[in-house]
């Protein structure tokens, strides 16, 4: 009986740990991120290049997701107001039916943007990779990240400690509060962030450097 008391306090010390941890984890990055991220379109300043974060256009259960939705409407909603010239679509592209910048891509053009404004980067599997390789493959040391507001601040912190001058607009999210599946991926992401972080981690692929004319 002793031993199961003691075990019982050793898992609830343990869980509020766990808890205060990601909670300190949290506001920590939202603190330091929500500075440069921007609801306005009127206040949001002007960059080259604007970064599109990939994701599922559809869900598990086939219906359309709003993350995606919002954030193409985000992008054209900054390219038509002229607070973006260039837009790179970075995502996974894991195999032949899944290929979030081709979707990106063919959904931007549908929506009016020339595709030769339209840059795809196959290879931003994580955030991670996507928010360094626009730096150390596309060239860009300034510029604009296209997503939710809790993805966006994510993406700041990564950028901002890489020394990399990125703001982000915040697409509208559907989900308000959040719910507990997208809340229990965006602690784990935002501890393997800072995990990252620490110890230097860098994207599964650089490559050769590629050329955004600067007109």
């Amino acid at each position: 009986m002793k031993k199961l008391k003691l075990f019982s306090l050793f898992l609830i010390i343990l869980t509020l740990l766990a808890v205060g941890g990601n909670l300190y984890i949290r506001k920590h990055v939202s603190d330091y991120a929500n500075p440069f991220c921007y609801s306005s379109i009127d206040s949001i300043p002007h960059n080259h290049c604007a970064l599109v974060l990939g994701t599922s256009k559809y869900l598990s259960n086939g219906h359309r997701n709003q993350f995606y939705t919002n954030r193409i409407n985000a992008t054209v909603q900054l390219y038509f107001c002229n607070k973006i010239d260039y837009i790179i679509v970075s995502g996974d592209n894991r195999n032949r039916t899944y290929n979030e910048p081709i979707t990106m891509f063919n959904d931007l053009v549908a929506a009016g943007i020339p595709g030769r404004k339209i840059i795809l980067d196959y290879a931003g599997f994580r955030t991670l990779d996507s928010v360094v390789r626009c730096k150390e493959v596309f060239g860009q040391e300034k510029f604009t990240i296209v997503s939710q507001l809790f993805h966006n601040q994510r993406a700041i912190y990564i950028g901002r400690k890489k020394e990399i001058d990125a703001i982000a607009f915040n697409a509208e999210s559907e989900i308000e509060p959040l719910d507990y599946k997208v809340q229990l991926r965006e602690i784990a992401a935002r501890t393997l962030m800072l995990f990252d972080m620490l110890t230097a981690k860098q994207p599964h692929f650089l490559g050769e450097k590629v050329f955004i004319p600067t007109e």
